[in-house]
């Protein structure tokens, strides 16, 4: 018999656990340490995840999370010309 996880589930997409390193978050150490690069390394995750999502097993899950790269790509370019 399976047994049924305790509690609610992480958010493998915008918040996953293994993304954090004590009170950091990969995204925003990896947002330090490129500066002005940071859009590229947003746009590379984007080409990843899409590259890669049919040979996955939870192909809708890559897709998600290159959704979740591209909308921080545009919401630093909205910052950037607002």
């Amino acid at each position: 018999m399976k047994r049924m996880a305790e509690g609610p589930q992480p958010d493998l997409i915008n918040e996953p656990p293994h993304y954090n390193q004590g009170e950091i978050e990969c995204i925003d150490a990896i947002k330090a340490a490129t500066g002005v690069g940071f859009e590229y390394a947003l746009q590379a995750n984007v080409i990843k995840y899409l590259w890669r999502y049919r040979d996955k097993d939870h192909p809708m899950q890559d897709l998600l999370k290159a959704r979740w790269y591209l909308e921080e790509l545009i919401d630093l370019h909205k910052s950037k010309h607002d």
